[in-house]
């Protein structure tokens, strides 16, 4: 995707090191970050630089490559390694890609029988992990646009309106993203859409980065309050509802951003489609009720009591809440399958069901 005119992924190999995009930085300013060791990877993971469950997946694997890379010949190799993955594996419960790439780096490093062949088995699977990304958002994108044809058809080449909650964009992953993957496939195909933010509070991922990765792309789009979404619907003026997941069961209910919940009750209310944009690193095939099994990050209050902005160019932070006032900041929430038209998957649409989705994925029985 474009980022000031010039092509980027979220995450590539520079030399013998990563880098990255501090997400942090954006709208506003664009920082590229050098990730050389594992503390590097588990502090961009926890502290954002990165997010997105794809992208969290693809940091988490080469940071244990990095690690598995950088053991001491004289070190207790399995006890090092055993330190590294812990640590990154502490950083964000909620999005199961993380543990997804976790699990099959450490498969690969066991094949090995040499610290040099665990090193390289651990880097070719981080970049399979990471290729594979793309190939799955690519592949949503494909399966997602004639949704988007349908409505836009039934509308006579109208603008095809549809709201979107947090960032599942090609920041949340390595390329195309999720939610957004239909969009710019509708987009590159000429047909009229636009594109309802959610702000999405307290981070404001929607308001901060899936807007600007929408105008990088010029596809037209309005920020609004995280409240509105149903306001729009009860009117008529929104089409679709398109979501991403950090974490969905082998029986469709879906964790994602918090809020998500409320925009899937005002879609089943007003008989708006709400459909879940997702790969299947996303889906936990070992839980079935997302409500009690999906553990929901809780993050530092200090995102609800304050707010950061770009004023005269420079961050600057500021409160919002009174001193005395706690704040609780849940990062997710889970919506049950009953309220969710579909899951779309680099496979094709399914039901938000267990047969369903075992139907694209038979091999998970």
């Amino acid at each position: 995707m474009k980022l000031e005119g010039r092509s980027f992924r979220t995450i590539w190999e520079k030399d013998d090191l990563v880098q990255i995009i501090d997400q942090r930085r954006l709208p506003h300013e664009l920082v590229i970050k050098d990730l050389r060791e594992v503390v590097d990877f588990a502090g961009a993971i926890r502290e954002m630089l990165v997010r997105g469950a794809p992208l969290i997946g693809a940091t988490a694997a080469y940071g244990l490559a990095t690690a598995a890379r950088s053991i001491p010949v004289e070190a207790d190799y399995d006890a090092r390694l055993g330190e590294a993955r812990k640590l990154l594996a502490g950083t964000r419960p909620t999005a199961v890609d993380l543990f997804h790439a976790l699990e099959r780096v450490t498969t690969a490093i066991d094949r090995g029988s040499s610290p040099t062949e665990k090193a390289h088995l651990a880097l070719e699977t981080a970049r399979e992990i990471t290729e594979e990304s793309v190939v799955y958002c690519r592949q949503i994108g494909e399966y997602g646009l004639p949704l988007i044809r349908q409505i836009s058809r039934r509308k006579n080449g109208g603008p095809v309106n549809v709201l979107t909650h947090c960032n599942a964009g090609w920041l949340a992953c390595i390329d195309f993203g999720t939610a957004t993957a239909p969009i710019y496939a509708a987009h590159a195909e000429g047909i009229p859409i636009h594109v309802w933010v959610d702000e999405t509070r307290p981070r404001n991922q929607g308001a901060r980065l899936t807007a600007y990765e929408l105008q990088q792309e010029g596809v037209p789009h309005t920020v609004i309050a995280d409240n509105t979404g149903g306001h729009l619907m009860q009117h008529g003026m929104v089409d679709l509802v398109l979501v991403g997941s950090d974490r969905t069961t082998r029986t469709g209910d879906v964790a994602n951003k918090i809020g998500t919940y409320l925009k899937a009750l005002a879609a089943y209310d007003n008989q708006v489609p709400f459909y879940v944009a997702l790969p299947s690193t996303s889906i936990d095939f070992s839980l079935r009720d997302g409500r009690t099994g999906i553990p929901i990050e809780q993050r530092n209050a200090r995102e609800v009591t304050h707010i950061e902005g770009w004023l005269d160019g420079k961050w600057e932070e500021v409160q919002l809440s009174p001193n005395a006032s706690p704040a609780a900041n849940y990062g997710f929430d889970v919506t049950p399958a009953r309220l969710v038209t579909g899951l779309i998957t680099e496979r094709g649409i399914c039901g938000a069901d267990e047969a369903a989705i075992l139907s694209l994925f038979p091999e998970r029985r």
